[in-house]
């Protein structure tokens, strides 16, 4: 079947380079162009969710926390 389209200048001018750079027709790039779009659309996945699991401790920590300096000399230790 044949169509008249209007197509902007520049996304034309790319259409017709990418289809020579393929080896194909600007009519089937054109026509792989909307097949693409008029397919139908995968569910997206669903969004990535970290769970990061709560442990509860039953020793109490080898450091003041509150104590920079303590920290710092353990930090160095390690």
């Amino acid at each position: 079947m044949k169509t008249t389209l209007n197509l902007n200048d520049q996304i034309l001018r790319q259409a017709k380079g990418r289809a020579a750079r393929d080896g194909i027709t600007l009519t089937r790039f054109v026509e792989d162009a909307l097949r693409a779009r008029l397919a139908p659309t995968r569910d997206p996945k669903p969004p990535f969710r970290l769970r990061l699991e709560i442990v509860e401790g039953d020793r109490p920590p080898n450091v003041e926390v509150s104590d920079r300096n303590a920290l710092y000399d353990v930090i160095d230790r390690a």
